[in-house]
């Protein structure tokens, strides 16, 4: 079994050789016991010796701490849910860009907008399109410019 993300049994393993040590074994020996490097067994017999079985314990976690913990994604997706408009935005839609203004106007957290999209996500809100079409919308000017100008600019198949 891979122990190098499973921080509950890196833990139990070190918490073996603290036992280990306990009965007067070197650090050889606990690494070939417990079946890691001799230099990782000598560190934790220093760290043991140091300051116990609370020198063995986990860090908890592995990597940075997020920007914007757990707990502020509530108060972020009430800031969503407001629309954009309640932020000053002339259209109905959400863009990465705005979303990530909004969580810096409300946490005082920044974010490129390209890594929004992994908020949101653990928000569990996902890429929408619109359902309607848009108010300005002009169909007598499309219907022109499908019927003049498309034809003008569209390739033609070489003979």
């Amino acid at each position: 079994m891979d122990t190098r993300r499973d921080f509950a049994a890196l833990e139990a393993r070190r918490m073996q050789a603290a036992a280990l040590f306990r009965r007067h074994q070197s650090p050889a020996e606990v690494g070939r016991t417990l079946d890691v490097s001799r230099q990782n067994a000598s560190v934790w017999y220093r760290r043991w010796k140091a300051e116990g079985r609370a020198g063995l314990k986990g860090a908890g976690r592995a990597g940075r701490r997020p920007k914007l913990p757990r707990e502020r994604f509530k108060e972020v997706e009430r800031a969503l849910l407001r629309g954009p408009g309640a932020y000053g935005y002339t259209t109905e839609f959400w863009t990465l860009a705005r979303v990530a203004q909004v969580i810096a106007r409300t946490c005082h957290v920044s974010y490129h907008p390209g890594h929004v999209w992994r908020l949101l996500g653990q928000l569990g809100w996902s890429c929408q399109r619109p359902t309607r079409r848009a108010r300005q919308r002009d169909e007598a000017a499309i219907a022109r410019w499908r019927r003049d100008t498309w034809p003008r600019i569209k390739k033609k198949r070489s003979a």
